[in-house]
């Protein structure tokens, strides 16, 4: 008999499951509350919700949180936060945003050069191989990485918000998206039956321009044209009028961006594998020709004490997290023990951060912003102030509070600069990456 024959859910098994289910009261009480109430307020321990001060000893963030809307662009988002500190010190402004769309836009249109590019290298391999099905699968997402988002400021510069401004599909992503999945999926299957054909290098890349030519319009279409120059002019918060005449792209990043970026490396922990060594996945990036996606795994302490370091020196951190874990959006916070699912459920999740990771149950999937910490008397970090883009309704007018408990169970990366690392740690930022498979967990992207 197989396996699957043998675990058939016959009639006295499933009358089994349901005695047992009855056999507990505590079940039925469960089973009344989810059904008018979202299993989340059912499961949310208020006495440790509650009991989260938002006070930190370290405060840097004094302006409004923005808000990405539907769409999975907070990599883009918490970049622009981070570098817009210096912009509005410089401007003397008290709000003041880049746009986000002039980079998606950019970074639709590389991604799907990067896309096709990747499709032609891969044109030999079986359509069903792992890697080749990974890459049909995730095609033109919103969602990115740290070294993707230096990639395009280093090449496409950053313009204000009203230089290109939201549209509909800019805040909405998703008709958007499904068509230029449709572009580049029937584009993928040019390629790879020319190349089966016998086509050229030359031929193939004639072909991955005319599909280039199609994903520029749909861009265009659905976010604007982006500006190669515009006029700036502003009036400061003490009502004094500037005007720096018609600038590029690159000449406003040059001005305005007062951050070092090519100094700042992605600093990860993740468990499953070896500290003091870099990693690359396969096939992640969007920039062909920039930097590479480039992670140094550390411990955790060390990611702790150099985002620290970065706050208290007068700078937020940019960071990556597995967001929808223990995480109560009223109330603002996250916790590692703020939602009690064992209770509701009369069972146990006690998965490690490493087997999270492994089966799938954890990935980073939202970056943000640090722009606050706590620090205790003893001189370790207690809790941490995010600012998020979701906009101001939720939280503390959008920004949110996470304890330490958190931080070690569900943040996985930081933007850092190098130099705050210990020695041996910059020297290890020479090393070969390893190579890890296109599929794998640390390829996820931030949405």
């Amino acid at each position: 008999m197989d396996a699957g024959s043998r675990n058939t859910l016959g009639t006295d098994e499933l009358e089994l499951l349901r005695k047992q289910f009855a056999a507990n009261p505590a079940n039925r009480v469960a089973q009344n509350a989810v059904a008018a109430t979202p299993v989340d307020q059912v499961a949310l321990d208020r006495s440790v919700g509650n009991g989260i001060d938002h006070a930190v000893s370290h405060l840097l963030d004094d302006w409004k949180a923005t808000d990405q809307q539907k769409s999975g662009r907070c990599w883009l988002f918490a970049g622009l936060n981070l570098l817009r500190v210096g912009a509005k010190r410089k401007l003397n402004l008290k709000d003041f945003e880049f746009s986000q769309n002039h980079l998606m836009f950019w970074d639709k249109l590389e991604r799907a050069n990067y896309f096709l590019t990747a499709v032609i290298e891969t044109a030999g391999a079986d359509v069903d191989d792992r890697t080749v099905a990974h890459l049909l699968s995730h095609v033109a997402e919103d969602g990115g990485q740290w070294n993707m988002f230096v990639a395009l400021v280093a090449k496409h510069g950053l313009v204000p918000k009203s230089a290109m401004p939201e549209t509909d599909s800019s805040g909405q992503t998703a008709r958007m998206n499904s068509i230029l999945q449709k572009v580049l999926r029937e584009g993928a299957y040019t390629l790879r039956t020319a190349a089966a054909a016998g086509a050229t290098e030359d031929e193939l890349d004639e072909q991955r321009r005319e599909i280039l030519t199609v994903v520029y319009r749909v861009l265009a279409i659905h976010l604007g044209n982006p500006p190669e120059r515009f006029e700036w002019q502003w009036t400061d918060a003490d009502r004094q009028y500037h005007r720096d005449g018609e600038l590029t792209p690159q000449q406003f990043a040059q001005r305005y961006v007062e951050l070092p970026l090519a100094d700042y490396v992605c600093l990860v922990h993740d468990p499953r594998n070896p500290t003091g060594r870099t990693y690359t996945v396969e096939y992640l990036g969007n920039v062909l020709g920039g930097a590479p996606v480039v992670y140094l795994n550390v411990d955790m302490a060390v990611l702790k004490d150099v985002a620290a370091k970065t706050i208290t020196g007068g700078e937020p951190v940019w960071f990556g997290c597995d967001v929808a874990q223990q995480f109560d959006k009223k109330l603002g916070v996250w916790d590692a023990k703020l939602l009690d699912y064992p209770s509701v459920y009369s069972t146990t999740f006690a998965l490690s951060k490493a087997d999270r990771l492994t089966y799938h149950e954890s990935a980073m999937s939202h970056a943000m912003l640090f722009t606050g910490v706590d620090i205790a008397d003893d001189g370790t970090p207690r809790r941490w102030r995010v600012e998020n883009s979701w906009g101001t309704d939720l939280g503390q007018e959008g920004f949110f509070t996470m304890t330490d408990s958190w931080f070690d169970e569900y943040v996985f990366e930081i933007a850092a600069r190098a130099d705050l690392l210990p020695a041996e740690l910059q020297e290890a930022l020479s090393g070969e990456p390893t190579v890890l498979p296109a599929w794998d967990p640390m390829g996820a992207l931030a949405r």
